[in-house]
């Protein structure tokens, strides 16, 4: 599927024009929540450089050390869901989307629970493993039809698309 191309700005400033009140507003919140989410992803990436050199350097980078193990991974997977939000933020900020999507949502909350599971203390008890399992399983099923929703849906609108163009006399 091709890529929209990101919206320029005096598309960005002709579309602030017809926008009310509280869609204004709505981009003000996005930008801002943007800019601050990109802070903590650069302070987090610095701490990560800085954890990983300092373990490079004392020799105690050993990832079969589940603490070296956990930490580093944990600090990776955090960046990464964080990255994902403010995606997410940025499609609402360059109208690309009007809101934040279901299907994001459930993304990072699958993306969260992968966090935990690489962090996940040997010890944790079976009923929680299970647990979080169960949570995995289910976001993975609501992923998962959203997906063959969006598809169908996506397949349908091509469908019509030949078929009117075919209606036309035009090539499809």
């Amino acid at each position: 599927m091709p890529r929209k191309k990101p919206a320029t700005f005096e598309v960005w400033r002709e579309q602030w024009s017809m926008l009310g009140f509280y869609e204004r507003f709505e981009q003000i919140v996005a930008i801002i929540l943007s800019a601050v989410i990109a802070v903590i992803v650069v302070t987090s990436l610095v701490q990560l450089i800085r954890v990983v050199f300092t373990l490079l350097v004392l020799d105690a980078f050993n990832p079969l050390d589940h603490a070296v193990f956990e930490q580093v991974f944990g600090m990776v997977m955090t960046l990464l869901i964080a990255m994902e939000f403010k995606h997410s933020i940025i499609r609402v900020a360059m109208r690309e989307d009007s809101i934040i999507q279901v299907k994001t949502v459930v993304l990072i909350a699958l993306i969260a629970l992968s966090r935990k599971f690489v962090i996940l203390d040997p010890d944790t008890s079976p009923s929680k493993v299970a647990a979080l399992s169960g949570a995995v399983l289910a976001l993975g099923a609501v992923y998962w039809m959203m997906r063959e929703r969006d598809q169908k849906a996506l397949d349908a609108e091509r469908a019509f698309g030949l078929a009117t163009k075919k209606d036309h006399g035009e090539e499809a």
